[in-house]
């Protein structure tokens, strides 16, 4: 069985760098749907080369490396890399015209994001994720959230979001067809959240808000441009060279997929954009009831994480002061906690029940007064949002897909 893989953006050419890395498929079929410059070799130029990781040479086999990319035929469309056939396919965008089954390509990583709705046709005319399954392929894995574009329809009952070491026992392979691989930022809010909620429990958290500053991504500008057509956010028109830019992230929704407690904890999550190329941070805010006895602190909250670390190879516990460009290519880091900068404050929150539900029964004569303990702690994550942390977790996914699929 061969891996397909969708579009050769960035999570699409660093999945192509990783499995040509693993070598777990013996072939893989790289859809891009036209033509890359003059011919293949400028295709292969843009493979092997990275503004933010390098060559790919260097990322296989260190600095002394010779060229990774090697038998390249242009007619057939077909190179090696690193070892590995890839198959270039330069004729067709919409996913069910997309020759997988002529190649063997069973399996298929959709990495464009453009296709998203789990409910769309397979014969959908714009296309769909169904529609790779019309061309040949078994099982499609999406590197995005679902997006139901069509109101009041549910989810299906054969398409699941999953996170490795989060949910990922959930996928079954006779129910499951298209899995969507949530986003980099849920991927690392999970793995901030998850170890405390199975320490502290989930009914002890009052309230929880997140923000990310996030590395730029393909959907922001260079410079500054007019909007096309019925634009509502503005401000991803505007120069992320120079400019903090503000925007939103569906991190808290994609969240409640993975870890379903987290439906019943108020939760907002948003989002900046900064003038990197990956490396991004989250800054996690969570409000406890508390014991006054005993109370969460710094320690304790590190603590859980420390010892979460040492049995989970997809979080880090990190006791040094590290900057944006420390995380970059850290492989399979889901969350690296910068220990050193958590914080926590413990104070008696005072609740006038009188503005509560419950005041029916009260006394008009006094204000009675609830005393509760709550803990406040800030917590930071750091996570390369391309190579390391989720393009790397993508592919362990993508192996335990295709392994149930023997």
């Amino acid at each position: 069985m061969n891996l397909g893989i969708n579009g050769l953006g960035r999570i699409g050419k660093l999945s192509l760098w990783h499995h040509v890395s693993r070598k777990h498929f013996p072939a893989l079929v790289v859809n891009i749907g036209r033509e890359v410059g003059t011919d293949l070799n400028d295709l292969a130029a843009a493979i092997e080369r990275d503004s933010t990781y390098g060559r790919l040479s260097t990322y296989l086999h260190g600095h002394k490396a010779e060229r990774a990319i090697q038998e390249l035929d242009n007619d057939k469309g077909t190179m090696v890399v690193n070892g590995v056939p890839v198959t270039i396919l330069r004729t067709s965008r919409n996913p069910n015209q997309i020759a997988w089954r002529d190649h063997n390509a069973q399996l298929v990583v959709d990495t464009t994001g453009v296709f998203k709705d789990p409910t769309a046709d397979g014969d959908d005319a714009k296309g769909s994720l169904r529609g790779h399954m019309h061309a040949g392929a078994e099982k499609v894995l999406l590197s995005a959230p679902f997006k139901i574009e069509a109101k009041g329809l549910d989810m299906p009952e054969d398409a699941l979001t999953a996170i490795m070491g989060i949910n990922d026992e959930d996928y079954s392979p006779a129910k499951h067809s298209i899995i969507s691989a949530a986003s980099c930022t849920t991927t690392c809010l999970s793995y901030m959240m998850k170890p405390l909620m199975e320490s502290i429990g989930a009914d002890n958290f009052l309230s929880a808000s997140m923000v990310t500053v996030h590395a730029a991504t393909g959907s922001q500008q260079v410079l500054d441009r007019l909007p096309k057509s019925g634009t509502s956010d503005l401000r991803k028109n505007r120069s992320i060279l120079n400019n903090i830019i503000l925007t939103t992230t569906g991190a808290a929704k994609a969240l409640a997929l993975v870890i379903p407690e987290m439906k019943n904890i108020g939760f907002i999550a948003e989002s900046v954009r900064i003038p990197t190329s990956t490396g991004s941070l989250i800054v996690l805010v969570l409000n406890l009831q508390d014991d006054l006895d005993s109370p969460y602190n710094r320690a304790t909250i590190n603590g859980i994480y420390e010892e979460y670390a040492q049995s989970s190879k997809y979080l880090q516990f990190s006791k040094n002061q590290n900057v944006s460009c420390d995380i970059i290519g850290i492989p399979e880091a889901a969350a690296v906690i910068e220990g050193t900068e958590t914080h926590t404050r413990t104070a008696t929150i005072k609740v006038n029940l009188r503005k509560t539900q419950a005041v029916s029964k009260l006394s008009k004569d006094e204000d009675p007064i609830l005393q509760v303990p709550v803990t406040q702690a800030v917590i930071y994550g750091w996570y390369d949002n391309e190579l390391g942390s989720y393009t790397s977790m993508l592919g362990d996914l993508t192996v335990k897909v295709a392994d149930s699929m023997v």
